[in-house]
């Protein structure tokens, strides 16, 4: 693989695979931000448990998603960019944090680019 192309792999491999753990660390101290704002009042409300322990999952969920990607780049990558479409969708279909949905798409888009990467190095090893 071409050095260049392999630099921007692994820029992109700890990238997708340290944010989302670090963020989904930060569910469970909200020192960047408070993460349940990111929750519509609708779909709040269709909770069974408070929205401060369905960030703490989405925070697991996060967390596991980073390994996957550090541990098991292409299967990883491929989780991370659904995961950051979903987040995306959900914010889009309540029309709030519209610039976050975006940046988020921008996102997916980074991490599904990683995962074809790491598909093309499957195929010539």
């Amino acid at each position: 693989m071409n050095s260049n192309v392999q630099l921007v792999k692994n820029i992109l491999k700890y990238t997708f695979g340290l944010v989302p753990i670090v963020a989904g660390l930060d569910k469970f101290t909200n020192i960047l931000t408070q993460w349940t704002q990111y929750i519509s009042d609708g779909f709040a409300a269709m909770l069974p448990f408070e929205p401060t322990t369905f960030m703490m999952i989405v925070g697991i969920i996060e967390i596991v998603a980073g390994f996957l990607v550090l541990t098991r780049t292409k299967l990883g990558a491929y989780v991370v960019s659904a995961w950051l479409v979903a987040i995306a969708l959900t914010l889009i279909f309540s029309w709030t944090y519209v610039d976050v949905a975006v940046r988020d798409l921008v996102m997916a888009i980074a991490a599904f680019s990683l995962a074809k990467l790491a598909e093309e190095k499957s195929k010539t090893a």
